[in-house]
């Protein structure tokens, strides 16, 4: 493989560009017409435009970037986490076309892209599943009925996709049909595909994911597990890892259950399986994303094992080098995902230009940056700026070097994630491991976290005031008469 195509923007497209040009493999960039000037078009050996700034006239358009890779003779095209990362026809374009799709067989895509398909592979292996139905459901009768059975509050979940959308909690069975219509509308226009289902809603629950990797020869192995529990809008904004609530034991039995659903569809190459942990600490599989995580860095950070290298070699029919045995916990590592959105008013994107933007430096702290000064933030993507990663000893020197590195990120021009990131840092749930999904609802709102940045901004001006008295050396001399 001596020519790889990004098939992304942004971070993602530079963080994998670093490890190709580490092996000596050379990077073609693709990019749309708002990112012609955009830090990964710049950082790529070649670079070729790939349509209007919308994505699905740009970014989604899988046919337009294979005919431009064989222009290029390009050897093989890593997708990236969003976009067509999890699209099995593009996947399947790849492999028909002769070019190798760094990620797993299109097979696999299909069954565990969905959840429905995902439950039905996995059954067979005796993991613990989220009391429910494994089978679409279109009645809301049939639903309440359900409902009964397993008991309220439930989940009318979308089959298709992630990140939250086609989700509903439902409490009482009056607010079922509602709910569930909802929920389907939401699903059709976000994945083109109305299927639901519904399951018991675990009331505290944890979300705990576990990285596998899985070669042609049937080696698969995991590399422990994450932490996602603060989210917003049922989408990730603080990760960790390891888990402050697992121990070896535990660690273990959910691990074993990774590498079984990896097995279950023929997985190959880097992936994730998410679980939900109660507060009996019984964990169930929820489901399994086929790609790249946002949140990899942390478990590169604790293994020491760059996972894009070993998505490359395993694409390129090479063996996992190491051994189960051979993997230990070094560590802990802490990301927060630095949003252009506001956090005083219910995160919602803050778009603008980067009038100021200073990234922080230093030892334990990493950050997988895809932005500049100076530049806009695009209104057509994910407005994710940045991951800050930060690398201790302990868990408590992570955070707290979370928190200075957060002081140290210097950004004007847009509201951001980093005070929420502060907050969440500083809070006795979250610096004791007494935490779940539920954190932003249990403990934060705008005003508190307001009421925090105005006590520093009073502070800070205290501070330069008794700077700018010392440097000007201003003593009190008595008045003569």
């Amino acid at each position: 493989m001596k020519k790889v195509l990004i098939a992304n923007r942004g971070e993602i497209a530079i963080r994998v560009m670093k490890t190709a040009r580490k092996m000596g493999i050379k990077t073609v960039a693709i990019y749309s017409e708002a990112d012609r000037n955009a830090p990964h078009v710049r950082f790529a050996d070649e670079a070729i435009y790939i349509g209007e700034a919308p994505s699905n006239k740009s970014y989604l358009l899988g046919e337009k970037i294979i005919e431009e890779a064989k222009k290029l003779y390009v050897d093989g095209i890593h997708p990236g986490y969003g976009f067509l990362s999890e699209n099995a026809h593009f996947a399947e374009l790849c492999e028909k076309n002769g070019i190798i799709f760094i990620g797993p067989k299109s097979k696999s895509i299909k069954i565990m892209g969905d959840k429905l398909a995902a439950k039905d592979a996995v059954k067979h292996y005796n993991i613990p599943m989220v009391p429910g139905v494994d089978r679409a459901v279109t009645n809301p009768k049939e639903a309440a009925d359900i409902a009964r059975e397993i008991g309220f509050p439930i989940l009318i979940k979308a089959s298709a996709g992630g990140g939250g959308k086609g989700m509903r909690i439902v409490e009482q069975e009056k607010d079922v049909e509602e709910q569930m219509a909802r929920a389907i509308s939401e699903a059709t226009s976000a994945f083109g595909n109305g299927s639901v289902f519904v399951e018991k809603y675990i009331t505290s629950p944890r979300h705990i994911e576990i990285q596998v990797l899985a070669d042609n020869y049937g080696n698969t192995i995991h590399l422990f597990e994450r932490e996602c529990s603060i989210q917003r809008r049922h989408q990730k904004v603080v990760e960790e890892a390891p888990s402050s609530i697992l121990d070896s034991e535990l660690r273990k039995k959910m691990g074993d259950a990774a590498i079984k659903v990896a097995k279950s569809c023929d997985y190959i190459g880097a992936g994730t399986v998410e679980f939900l942990v109660d507060k009996n600490l019984n964990f169930y599989f929820l489901e399994m994303n086929t790609r790249l995580q946002v949140e990899h860095p942390v478990t590169e950070l604790i293994s020491g094992i760059d996972l894009v290298e070993q998505q490359i070699k395993i694409a390129r029919g090479e063996v996992i080098s190491f051994k189960q045995e051979d993997l230990k916990i070094k560590g802990h590592a802490l990301e927060l995902r630095v949003y252009a959105e506001d956090p005083t008013n219910n995160f919602l994107p803050s778009v603008g230009n980067l009038n100021i933007y200073k990234i922080p430096t230093g030892k334990g702290i990493r950050v997988d940056n895809g932005f500049e000064e100076g530049m806009d933030i695009p209104i057509y993507y994910d407005p994710m700026l940045s991951k800050l990663i930060t690398y201790g000893k302990t868990r408590e020197e992570a955070i707290q070097l979370m928190i200075e590195a957060i002081d140290n990120y210097k950004i004007e021009g847009v509201k951001t994630t980093l005070p929420f990131g502060k907050f969440v840092c500083k809070h006795e749930a979250f610096r004791s491991g007494n935490f779940d999904t539920h954190f932003v609802k249990n403990y934060y709102t705008p005003e508190k976290l307001q009421a925090g940045l105005d006590e520093e901004a009073k502070i800070a001006a205290l501070v330069a005031l008794k700077i700018y008295f010392e440097d000007q050396k201003i003593v009190r001399v008595p008045l003569i008469n």
